[in-house]
């Protein structure tokens, strides 16, 4: 099975190592010293502690395994080149026809999407419509709320 690449800036770079390196550090001794206290008191068939401190143990393991994937995997984007087509990186203008309105995205990688300051994924339903396209044309992406019709004016 080919490797999925992770898109990432410098800063979602940085985020990412961030919380690895928090997770393998701080967490992972934090949830061991719950783990050794929850022991502590004895029968641990009927002790919630252990319990909640094994569940915690195996939700950061998992995270970290998560980001080890992830970072192993990594293409970094500068989103300063210039592309006569949309690529992961690139910042889109486009226009809604039926909204009448025009909306500038970025397109990230999906661990870096933020739709409410308009980064939207490459995986996304509009980010996956406009990868590969040219200014002029006029890409469909079905999303949650029905077919949506962009006509792409420029790529910035």
């Amino acid at each position: 099975m080919e490797k999925k690449q992770t898109y990432v800036s410098e800063e979602g770079l940085k985020k990412l190592k961030d919380e690895y390196d928090y997770l393998k550090v701080t967490r992972r001794q934090e949830v061991a010293a719950a783990l050794k206290q929850a022991k502590a008191f004895g029968d641990l068939s009927e002790n919630s502690e252990y319990d909640e401190a094994k569940n915690e143990q195996a939700e950061v393991e998992g995270r970290i395994a998560e980001l080890e994937e992830l970072l192993a995997n990594v293409k970094l984007i500068d989103g300063t080149e210039k592309s006569a087509t949309v690529s992961v990186g690139s910042v889109v203008k486009v226009k809604d026809n039926s909204l009448k309105q025009e909306f500038t995205y970025t397109i990230v990688g999906a661990t870096e999407s933020d739709p409410f300051n308009d980064k939207i994924s490459d995986e996304s339903p509009i980010g996956a419509a406009l990868l590969g396209k040219k200014p002029g044309q006029t890409v469909s992406a079905e999303t949650p709320a029905g077919i949506v019709k962009l006509k792409i004016l420029e790529i910035l």
